[in-house]
């Protein structure tokens, strides 16, 4: 029985979900090729064209059939939230964060080297000439969050910008963001 000889009825939830994974799918596979991950992107594209033809077919085969339509762009705009979510989730990639701190005794830099990180300090000064520290630390991404919180805790009213890296040349193999971040990004997140 094929996809089209199904009560059409059996076909909303169907297309519907098949257009969230197919949409997801298509979300996640945009970023892996932003964030230079061409071989990820490559394999989730192969399966997101193999369930969007699914789904088209279903919906072109019961054109008259108007809750179809409805099925298919519901699932086309839920995909897309699902397939951030997704992305967020998989923390794939390396960022680079700039922390600007008034505080110029150095704290916020030793603080980040207690917990492990690796910051790189720069001597810098406001528009008035008030000296600042700027502190620029690479990091996975998942990493982020708890780097963001050390600052909080160190300079509560220090700025800082986080910046997607496309490419990290280091010899740090935390830094890594080849297929082995993506398969281990996904063995930590369904533990």
């Amino acid at each position: 029985m094929s996809l089209a000889e199904l009560n059409p009825y059996w076909l909303i939830p169907i297309i519907f979900f098949a257009r969230v994974v197919d949409v997801s799918l298509g979300t996640f596979r945009v970023i892996m090729v932003i964030r230079g991950h061409g071989l990820v992107a490559t394999l989730v594209g192969f399966l997101e064209s193999m369930i969007w033809i699914m789904a088209v077919g279903g919906v072109i085969a019961n054109l008259d059939q108007w809750y179809l339509v409805i099925a298919y762009a519901a699932g086309f705009a839920s995909g897309n939230w699902v397939g951030i979510w997704l992305e967020s989730r998989a923390a794939i990639g390396t960022e680079l964060v700039r922390a600007i701190s008034k505080n110029s005794e150095h704290l916020l830099a030793d603080a980040l080297r207690e917990a492990g990180y690796r910051p790189v300090r720069l001597a810098g000064s406001t528009a008035s000439q008030a000296p600042v520290e700027v502190i620029l630390v690479v990091v996975p991404r998942r990493k982020v969050p708890g780097l963001v919180k050390i600052i909080h805790e160190v300079d509560p009213e220090a700025v800082y910008t986080v910046s997607d890296l496309k490419t990290v040349h280091d010899s740090d193999p935390s830094l890594d963001s080849s297929i082995k971040s993506l398969l281990w990004a996904w063995k930590i997140r369904r533990k």
